[in-house]
């Protein structure tokens, strides 16, 4: 989220973390060039035939605000969906229906769009905004919702028919979101505190003996995914990397980018290839990540 850039002041709260065990060698390639997009770039999502689909697409402009562009596997852009005014996406998943959800954080609303009609999936008013999406097998949602002025959070849960419960309130500023693939686990981080928590998913998903994953001494947390391994994928803004995480809490590796300011990302279908998203740039950056598991 672009927030982030103002909490990027050191803090005292938490310990040193110690240096990842190994660094990829794969470089990171601008897949979408600057400017595509819009500075505030946010949100990638692939769907099954392995489009990308991110908010705020063509350029500087707010008219750009509100929109959603989708881009090829072969890397040919254009503009998707417009939401209504007022309304800003951030936030972007799909269900097993091919159906998109997208966070819209000035409007409250998480909206949902299957190809032809474009609807309020679900609505709460005691949302400070929903941030980003996490989603199950099942179409269960989790929505980070941030309180930036106030450097806190809740956690949300959406029911398939909209309703929402909260999970948790009075965390700290609640940003990226993921569950593990096969469904067992929740990782929600707090971007300002710099920290990732875990929690054990009932069959019923919800959220239970919430653990503290790992923590870092610099620089913020946004958005991330869990590959079919249980690895997370955490794009950490103002440092210019991808932390890849074990289930254990173990920092692998991280993946240099070519900008600052990854805001989030999504893997391909096949998981060759992990997009990021650029604020500032409104770009979009690639990485093999068949390149990166073969030399760690």
């Amino acid at each position: 989220m672009f927030v982030l850039l103002q909490f990027l002041v050191a803090s005292s709260l938490l310990p040193a973390l110690a240096s990842p065990t190994s660094t990829a060698g794969a470089d990171s390639e601008t897949f979408i060039a600057d400017g595509v997009f819009h500075g505030e770039i946010e949100g990638p999502a692939v769907d099954a035939a392995g489009n990308l689909y991110a908010v705020n697409f063509g350029g500087s402009g707010d008219e750009s605000k509100g929109t959603i562009g989708k881009v090829t596997p072969q890397g040919q852009a254009s503009l998707y969906l417009t939401l209504p005014q007022g309304s800003v996406g951030n936030g972007i998943r799909f269900d097993q229906q091919g159906r998109m959800y997208i966070a819209d954080y000035t409007g409250h609303n998480i909206w949902r769009y299957d190809g032809k009609t474009l609807k309020v999936f679900s609505h709460q008013p005691k949302m400070h905004q929903p941030n980003d999406l996490a989603i199950t097998h099942t179409g269960v949602l989790f929505a980070s919702d941030p309180d930036w002025k106030n450097n806190s959070g809740q956690l949300w849960k959406i029911q398939p028919d909209g309703s929402s419960v909260l999970i948790e309130d009075k965390m700290g500023t609640t940003n990226g979101v993921a569950v593990s693939q096969d469904q067992r686990f929740l990782y929600v981080n707090e971007s300002v505190q710099r920290r990732i928590w875990v929690y054990q998913l009932d069959a019923a998903y919800q959220p239970t003996q919430k653990k503290l994953l790992i923590e870092f001494p610099d620089f913020g947390l946004d958005g991330m995914r869990t590959d079919i391994a249980g690895n997370l994928y955490v794009a950490r803004y103002g440092k210019g990397v991808i932390a890849k995480i074990s289930p254990q809490g173990e920092l692998l590796a991280e993946i240099a980018l070519n900008g600052k300011f990854p805001t989030n990302v999504s893997f391909d279908p096949t998981e060759q290839w992990l997009y990021v998203t650029m604020q500032q740039r409104g770009a979009i950056e690639r990485i093999s990540l068949k390149a990166a598991k073969t030399s760690n």
